[in-house]
């Protein structure tokens, strides 16, 4: 007689944890890392898709299409959150990286301007509104997902994924910026190199593609009433309108100083400092390394004393902090590294939790929409306009301004914090 060898319950678990976690994590990185390289790039995409009879105006519009980028985040929230809520978060996740792979493989082919005229401006523009609607829609359906798998009692821990990955993704596109800028001439990255990026991205999503369509739905959709999944979406996001503007709140502030600090400081040191571009980057790179030390630390800290302690000290620190930090960043890549790592400490603390508190204001029915379309139209609105306005009133000696806007949303942030219920350990299932 045969004996039958199984698989114990525990390493089934840990299975379903390590595809959970890696499939939700290589899609998110993907995702970040396709809307990062965009803002390491612009530059050399000014340059080749633009005319240059004016090299200003051509980077504003650069950074206007940036912009114009996350005016389809609303409609991928809606879209995406319509998606996940009545078919399943997975095949929210899994359109949402096919949709991210096909813009960054139509930027990286788009033929110049010089070949094609504004064509080539107008392909651009396309490509990031792809990308805008599946970004739109990545984050939330991942957020909604991962909370939903992970253990109520290791929510906080688990949530810190989504910036950590995403982060990941970011800090693989600055140093490949480095490593391209470093071996290449300039015109070398002006003529071709500027496309590297963006092509492995493309590569990049289609894998993530394959590798999402291998996961499970959550158990919390899939125990959910037919009957629920069938209501009308609009009068369930008006029912729920308190949660959606708590989710502005605690979202305006972030997203601003995360794309200051996280995304396009070494962009900013390089253009409107003249600091070294190489160097630049490589600060970037530290920096990140920081926040992504930095994430799993509040994340464990909120599954210990709650979400809202972690939120409103984080912030706090966040606004103290930005104008010292802006003060010592000057024209050395020192300066950018330390006022980089120093500000992206702090902003962890709040991006490491956000994804759990989010879905843990919402039911089942509407978690994905009702966190997608708020979420989205406030990083449209504030986190899409940030780099262009940081630079237009630099460029007319009124950079001091985009500061107080920034602290003033950080002090929104941490208003709105004090308003929503403690969710620590909250059961999504119900």
């Amino acid at each position: 007689m045969t004996a039958t060898v199984g698989t114990s319950p525990d390493v089934k678990v840990h299975k379903s944890h390590v595809r959970t976690l890696v499939g939700t994590g290589i899609g998110n990185a993907v995702e970040w890392y396709d809307w990062a390289i965009y803002a390491t790039f612009s530059p050399f995409i000014a340059s080749a898709l633009f005319s240059q009879a004016d090299p200003t105006s051509a980077v504003l519009s650069t950074l206007a299409i940036f912009a114009v980028g996350f005016v389809a985040r609303p409609f991928g929230g809606f879209v995406f959150g319509w998606i996940g809520d009545r078919i399943g978060r997975k095949t929210s996740m899994t359109v949402a990286v096919a949709l991210g792979a096909i813009g960054s493989l139509l930027i990286g082919i788009a033929p110049t301007f010089q070949a094609v005229g504004a064509f080539a401006s107008v392909m651009l523009l396309i490509a990031r509104l792809i990308q805008g609607l599946a970004h739109g829609g990545e984050l939330p359906s991942s957020q909604t997902y991962l909370s939903e798998m992970a253990p109520k009692e290791h929510r906080g821990f688990w949530a810190t994924l989504i910036y950590t990955s995403g982060t990941a993704g970011i800090l693989a596109g600055t140093l490949l910026g480095a490593i391209l800028t470093g071996v290449l001439s300039k015109d070398e990255m002006s003529a071709w190199g500027w496309r590297i990026p963006f092509l492995i991205g493309g590569a990049l999503g289609i894998y993530a593609l394959f590798m999402r369509a291998k996961m499970k739905e959550t158990e919390a959709f899939e125990a959910e009433a037919p009957q629920e999944k069938r209501l009308p979406m609009w009068p369930q996001i008006v029912k729920y309108r308190k949660q959606a503007l708590q989710v502005i709140g605690l979202t305006v502030g972030l997203t601003v100083v995360y794309y200051i600090w996280g995304v396009v400081a070494p962009s900013y040191a390089a253009t409107a400092l003249k600091m070294d571009r190489g160097a630049a980057l490589w600060a970037g790179v530290i920096a990140n390394i920081v926040f992504i030390a930095a994430l799993p630390f509040w994340g464990k800290l909120s599954d210990r004393i709650g979400r809202k302690p972690v939120i409103i000290a984080s912030s706090i620190g966040a606004a103290l902090l930005h104008f010292p930090m802006t003060w010592l960043l000057k024209d050395s890549p020192w300066q950018l590294a330390v006022s980089m790592s120093v500000m992206l400490f702090f902003i962890a603390g709040s991006a490491a939790i956000v994804p759990a508190v989010y879905a843990e204001l919402f039911p089942t029915h509407i978690r994905t929409i009702g966190v997608g379309v708020p979420y989205s139209i406030c990083v449209a609105v504030f986190g899409g306009t940030a780099p262009y306005l940081q630079t237009w009133l630099g460029s007319i000696g009124q950079g001091y301004l985009f500061n107080v806007y920034a602290v003033i949303l950080l002090l929104v942030g941490i208003g709105f914090a004090f308003s929503i219920p403690e969710t620590k350990g909250k059961d999504l299932t119900v």
